[in-house]
């Protein structure tokens, strides 16, 4: 029974073959040829026969059916040797039947038909994908909506209310489409550790900021202070950088120094010093008194409620008052001992060293009675003072530690950057071990420059590094992603009404007349080269800033911000970034048609002669407001020329003749007619004469006779004034404070 019962499934299926052979897919998938079919088929006729007489395969032998004298087939052995030929058969039959069983199990989602799903801002490509069309269909019914077609693409974005209205016209019904459900991402950012215990504290070095205005005598201070010669090399005398120092005092006492500029442009590197210390000291010169950054510093210090110790500076010179710093100073709320107050005021000379230990003591005084103390212990939190990226250590900062024990192997975290902590140094360039709370340090070992200001955390392995600057990676482009959605939508507003106004404007014409009202105003921009397009913007300034650390670069850039003469001509800043000026910034710059300006930074002779060759400028400083005087030009020199008239001579005409009464009259001059104070006529002579004789020129004191080239009669007491028109550069209007 199980033989006669396998003979009748193969039987069956290769049946079902034969038969399959009229269908065009089933063709394609089986490789038998029609004859083998048949060949097989007979061979299956003959196996039910045997079937029936139920005999055995070791017993066959040839046989004849009376039931088919004529068809009877001998079962000779190589009839046997179709068996590969059967395997083949029952192979490809089961790969269909496979396929159409994975076929069933897949699940179908149902579609609606005649329902399309849309969603804002599809394009042309993709609504007709949605809707089964080609794109010719979209631009049809297009068609009933106001719609510029010949700015229509495939890539084009169209409005819901568009896609809307496509899909009705094409006699279908729209649904909104499900918004995909972004996961929630875990928050795996570092925090701070909770406060140590007060038992746990040990003290630490006071920090103490030098505020101050702009050539006061800070950097001098320090320079007495720690027996070095900062200032010195500051270009043009000023600092530029903001730096941390460790002062050992011959009491044994240390004091750590944030060195902050006193220059207007750094403001910004002020106010985040004053966050990071325990006292300022506020130095003012005697002579000069409260300044513009005096008041700045004043702020910054109460802004990060740190108490203030006076040092009124210059002392030695005949011109000092230093009473008269002190009243001044009572304006602005900071009250000296003498007064009442709780300031303490100390009068020193930066320059000849008198009393700065006097001034050392009242800050150590001032820090006991603060008890300044720290947590020594567990893992590292810490503020990055400065960044720069140095050409043989790579990127370092110098930076403070606030809480924990620095030490070489420890993995930190700053921003949007990591580091492995390789090696250490302290002010003077000598490697340390480890940097205690109140410690100014170098730190070699950055993944990336850190942004001065930014918060220093220790972490417990680099994986969690990783974790930690992969979030906040995240974290700032959900939040720039949601800042430009804004943008983009309200400047999408903006387009839209802006295109309802022009449709508007149009709307009484034929779609015939419209494309002609476009192309002609469009006509001067579809044959202009885009050479000459660019020289359309040339009241654009496109700018690259390069500098030798991030303070100066945030300095620069934030002056920039304040430039609010768009309208004369607009500033571009491009790119910015911290280093030499390197090949990359010399093509940016190619391809903005802008400018280089470098502070601090050096540019090889290779880059010099590629920018040569290429005709990019680069500006390169040291001081900071050389640079902005730089940029001012650059401005000024893409302002459009004005016209000014510069008079050369004027008269007054009783009746047809004239006489000059000052300067003189040039026939290949302009002139103007003045009637009553009022300009009613420019142009050029047809005629001036000097008596009967044609003259080019008419003195002062002459008398003449004119003749103007276009018919106009005088009246006594007109004026004639003889002019010519100059082109005077601009100057751009916005003050950067300097």
């Amino acid at each position: 029974m199980v033989f006669k019962w396998c003979i009748h499934c193969v039987s069956s299926i290769l049946q079902m073959c034969f038969i399959g052979l009229e269908s065009e897919e089933m063709n394609r998938g089986l490789i038998l040829k029609f004859e083998n079919l048949v060949q097989l088929r007979g061979v299956c006729r003959q196996l039910r026969t045997l079937s029936h007489r139920r005999v055995y395969r070791a017993q066959w032998e040839p046989v004849q059916s009376s039931a088919q004298p004529v068809r009877s087939v001998l079962l000779y052995p190589q009839l046997w040797q179709k068996d590969k030929l059967i395997s083949v058969a029952l192979s490809q039959c089961r790969q269909l039947a496979t396929k159409e069983e994975t076929k069933k199990k897949k699940k179908k989602t149902p579609v609606t038909k005649g329902e399309v799903e849309i969603r804002q801002k599809m394009t042309v490509e993709e609504l007709a994908q949605a809707m089964g069309k080609d794109i010719d269909h979209i631009y049809e019914a297009l068609l009933y909506t106001d719609i510029d077609l010949d700015s229509v693409e495939p890539d084009s974005i169209l409005y819901e209310d568009h896609i809307k209205l496509v899909v009705k016209k094409s006699g279908m019904k729209f649904k909104s489409a499900k918004l995909k459900e972004e996961k929630e991402r875990v928050n795996t950012d570092a925090v701070k550790r909770p406060p140590a215990d007060p038992a746990a504290l040990t003290p630490r070095p006071p920090v103490v900021t030098i505020l101050g205005h702009v050539d006061h005598g800070k950097t001098t201070l320090l320079d007495s202070l720690r027996k070095t010669q900062v200032a010195s090399m500051e270009a043009g005398g000023i600092t530029q950088h903001i730096g941390a120092f460790l002062v050992h005092l011959p009491s044994g006492e240390k004091i750590t120094f944030l060195d902050t500029p006193g220059h207007a442009a750094f403001s910004a590197m002020r106010a985040r010093g004053t966050h990071v210390t325990d006292i300022v000291i506020l130095v003012v010169a005697a002579e000069d008194g409260v300044m513009q950054q005096t008041v700045e510093s004043i702020q910054h210090a109460k802004n990060a409620g740190v108490p203030l110790i006076l040092a009124i500076n210059k002392c030695d010179k005949p011109e000092a008052d230093p009473e008269r710093v002190k009243k001044e100073l009572l304006a602005h709320d900071v009250v000296c001992e003498e007064f009442g107050g709780d300031v303490q005021a100390v009068n020193i000379s930066a320059l000849k060293g008198e009393n700065l230990m006097v001034l050392a003591e009242a800050t150590v005084a001032l820090a006991e009675m603060l008890e300044l103390k720290a947590d020594s212990t567990g893992l590292v939190e810490g503020t990055v003072i400065e960044s720069r990226k140095d050409k043989g250590k790579g990127p370092v900062t110098t930076a403070i530690v606030q809480r924990g024990t620095l030490r070489k192997g420890c993995v930190l975290v700053a921003g949007k950057t990591w580091a492995k902590v390789r090696f250490m140094f302290d002010e003077n360039g000598k490697a340390v071990e480890a940097a205690s709370p109140g410690i100014p340090v170098e730190i070699m070992g950055w993944k990336e420059v850190p942004s001065a200001g930014d918060e220093i955390l220790e972490v417990e392995s680099e994986q969690r590094a990783h974790e930690v600057v992969s979030w906040r990676t995240y974290a700032e482009q959900q939040e720039r992603m949601k800042r430009e959605v804004e943008v983009i939508e309200a400047k999408q507003k903006e387009h839209r009404m802006e295109y309802e106004k022009k449709q508007q404007k149009l709307a009484h014409l034929t779609w015939r007349q419209r494309k002609a009202v476009l192309y002609k105003a469009n006509k001067h921009l579809m044959f202009s080269r885009p050479k000459e397009r660019t020289e359309m913007d040339k009241n654009v300034l496109s700018v690259i800033v390069k500098g030798d650390v991030d303070g100066s670069v945030e300095a620069v850039l934030n002056i920039l911000d304040s430039y609010d003469a768009d309208d004369e001509c607009k500033l571009d800043v491009i790119h910015f970034g911290m280093g030499d000026i390197s090949e990359t910034d010399i093509n940016l710059a190619e391809a903005f048609n802008g400018v280089v300006f470098g502070f601090s930074v050096k540019a090889n002779e290779s880059i010099k002669q590629l920018a040569a060759k290429k005709g990019i400028k680069i500006k390169l400083h040291n001081i900071i407001y050389k640079l902005i005087e730089d940029l001012k030009d650059e401005l000024n020199s893409r302002l459009p020329p004005s016209v000014v008239e510069n008079i050369i001579g004027k008269n007054k005409i009783p009746v047809a003749g004239c006489r000059v009464q000052k300067g003189l009259l040039d026939k290949k001059m302009k002139f103007k007619l003045i009637r009553n104070r009022d300009v009613i006529w420019k142009g050029s002579l047809s005629s001036l004469k000097h008596h009967k004789d044609d003259v080019q020129v008419i003195k002062a004191g002459m008398d003449c006779g004119l003749s103007l080239d276009k018919y106009l009669e005088f009246s006594i007491g007109d004026g004639i004034i003889c002019y010519e028109e100059k082109e005077v550069q601009q100057t751009t209007s916005w003050d950067p404070g300097f």
